[in-house]
């Protein structure tokens, strides 16, 4: 009796199998490329490099943009050259990538706007590739001029421009998008609604800066920020904050006509900014409810505002007579008058409201009146990855007793040693100290620029670890405006960076930054590398970040160990990044170890991008 059936033809067997094979190999390169439209993809392009403003060395003749390593008989490897990520992600964020979301199922509450914040790669999930310009890109328009246009190549997104076109946000005239200063509640201009604005408060010759009282602002849902940009012209910087939403690029549209904006929500974390940091906060139209989870966002807005900071919001809720409006402003009012915030004035469509200068409506809040103070451990200026909490920060006894900031006046705040120096055991010596160095360390940086650079190079700076801030401030009489970043998890100095006038974020450079591709005309480095080093963080990660925010032909000043500054010398080439000078920074007060090494990015364009922009 038979068994079993001997296979008498082992080559149709083996047929068989690689059929099999092949069909799984079909269906999961079909799976991966279905996931390839989310995730990264890293390509072997070609790069096309163009200009001829390079100031040493000449072009790559490499164009093959896979990744190459080569090895270094001191150093081990090290990569020639890195992938080009594919074209559909030009304008990645990775901490704020909705596909990385999708992919990690990450499980976030929509309502509190979790989606909106911040979800980080893991180290081993990040690109290593870098990001193209889109087809067609230019070097942006100069300022002022950007204020007004910019190149439609660059931005190629005209939805907004449909969409808000009864409201003059924007609009398309040939190879140029242009910006007519309108606004979602002030469709005649923001100068107008700015000078409006003014006299409603009794400000000296209808000038918002309050001859220099009024000096840093904060607009929720800003659009594309025009009521940041006319602030400018009354010497006023504007922290212009949107989420990456349906209105994705309107961010992207501040930056690249140069005014200071970031990428961020009022969700469920604190925005990361020190206490007391804003002298006036705005929201037009900017569709946040106020009143949600006990007035948590509104409670957000009080911890950043400063004493007597004033609150401008322009919505039908401030004005309509329709039962939910009026509902909505009978309750938002109530929330502010027990928060102690009082109506300044309320003209028209737009009511503005006034923080207290002292403690002592506080203290005289009933028993259980909600919402509650904060707890005495609760620290106002810890904004990093801090959840928020419904409930007011009383002001330090120093700005009770002074009922105020104590601040001086812009422009003298920029050079005024700041109260809240002590907190952080500063004496008004070191600050002045500190002060002095920078100047003569920017000084420094420019002689060795000389005569290369031509007028009105940089408007947007980013100091990536600000310490005090005077790094910007050196830069005050030139026409830019700087990001000052300082580190999560060093002394909190940003609150004297906001003291003396200036913008920053807080901020892991472990991670990626929150902001798009190519916003940067200048980066500003001192010892971040070494920090990174000592973190056990990758350097080369950080340089793929430097590169996509820097703008091509953008500029990268690295002080620091001459060690690293070695190392990253044999990343210029796979960066397709120019040497400019790399000299002793013995000059200016620093280790003998230490170095400036300044640096170019090129401008380039895949072979793909080139064709269709031609």
């Amino acid at each position: 009796m038979t068994r079993g059936r001997v296979d008498v033809n082992p080559k149709k067997r083996l047929v068989t199998w690689i059929i099999v094979l092949v069909f799984c190999c079909g269906c999961f390169y079909a799976y991966t490329r279905s996931r390839g439209s989310s995730a990264l993809e890293y390509g072997s392009k070609s790069l096309k490099k163009f200009g001829s403003s390079y100031w040493r060395g000449e072009e790559d003749t490499n164009a093959d943009s896979s990744t190459k390593i080569e090895e270094d008989a001191d150093d081990g490897f090290f990569p020639k050259s890195f992938p080009v990520c594919d074209d559909r992600h030009s304008e990645i964020i990775p901490c704020l990538d909705r596909n990385h979301i999708y992919q990690t199922r990450l499980k976030l509450d929509l309502s509190v706007m979790e989606h909106y914040e911040r979800h980080c790669p893991l180290p081993e999930k990040r690109y290593n590739c870098l990001i193209p310009p889109p087809p067609g890109y230019r070097v942006p328009i100069k300022w002022p001029k950007s204020r007004d246009e910019v190149w439609k190549a660059n931005i190629p997104h005209t939805h907004l421009a449909t969409e808000k076109s009864d409201q003059r946000w924007m609009a398309v005239k040939g190879n140029k998008i242009v910006f007519p200063g309108g606004g979602t509640h002030f469709y005649y201009g923001a100068d107008k609604y700015l000078a409006s604005m003014a006299n409603m408060l009794n400000f000296p010759n209808n000038n918002m800066n309050n001859e220099g009282n009024v000096r840093t602002a904060f607009d929720a849902g800003c659009g594309v920020a025009s009521f940041g940009g006319y602030l400018l012209s009354y010497d006023i910087l504007t922290m212009s904050l949107a989420p990456n939403d349906a209105h994705q690029n309107q961010i992207q549209f501040a930056l690249e006509r140069g005014i200071p904006a970031y990428l961020g929500v009022l969700g469920t974390k604190r925005l990361p900014y020190p206490s007391r940091s804003f002298e006036l906060a705005h929201c037009s139209r900017c569709r946040i409810d106020w009143l949600q989870r006990n007035g948590i966002l509104l409670l957000e807005l009080d911890r950043i505002l400063r004493p007597g900071g004033y609150f401008a919001f322009s919505s039908p809720e401030a004005y309509a007579q329709d039962d939910e409006d009026l509902r909505i402003f009978r309750a938002m009012s109530s929330l502010a008058e027990r928060m102690c915030w009082k109506i300044a004035v309320k003209r028209d469509q737009t009511v503005i409201w006034v923080k207290p200068l002292t403690n002592d409506c506080f203290m005289q809040r009933e028993p259980g009146t909600l919402p509650p103070m904060c707890r005495p451990d609760d620290d106002p200026d810890a904004a990093w990855n801090v959840p928020m909490e419904a409930c007011i920060s009383p002001y330090t006894n120093q700005v009770h007793r002074a009922k105020g900031s104590g601040l001086a006046p812009w422009p003298a705040r920029l050079t005024t040693p700041p109260p809240r120096l002590s907190e952080l055991g500063y004496s008004d010596d070191m600050f002045v100290k500190d002060t002095e160095l920078w100047q003569r360390r920017v000084e420094h940086y420019w002689s060795i620029f000389g005569q290369h650079l031509e007028p009105n190079t940089f408007r947007n700076v980013m100091d990536m670890k600000a310490n005090l801030g005077s790094f910007a401030a050196a830069l005050n009489d030139k026409d830019v405006w700087v990001m000052n970043v300082v580190p999560e998890d060093g002394p909190n100095t940003l609150k004297i960076v906001y003291d003396r006038g200036l913008l920053g974020t807080l901020h892991n450079w472990c991670e990626s930054y929150s902001t798009y591709p190519r916003t940067y005309d200048l980066i500003h480095a001192w010892t971040v590398f070494s920090d990174i080093e000592k973190k056990g963080c990758s350097i080369a990660d950080l340089l793929l970040e430097v590169d996509r925010i820097l703008r091509p032909k953008g500029y990268f000043i690295y002080n620091d160990k001459r060690s690293i500054a070695e190392a990253i010398k044999k990343y210029l080439g796979a960066l397709h990044w120019e040497s400019v000078a790399m000299v002793d920074s013995q000059l200016v007060e620093q280790d003998e170890d230490d170095v400036v090494f300044i640096i170019q990015k090129k401008m380039w364009l895949t072979s793909e991008s080139l064709k269709e922009s031609e």
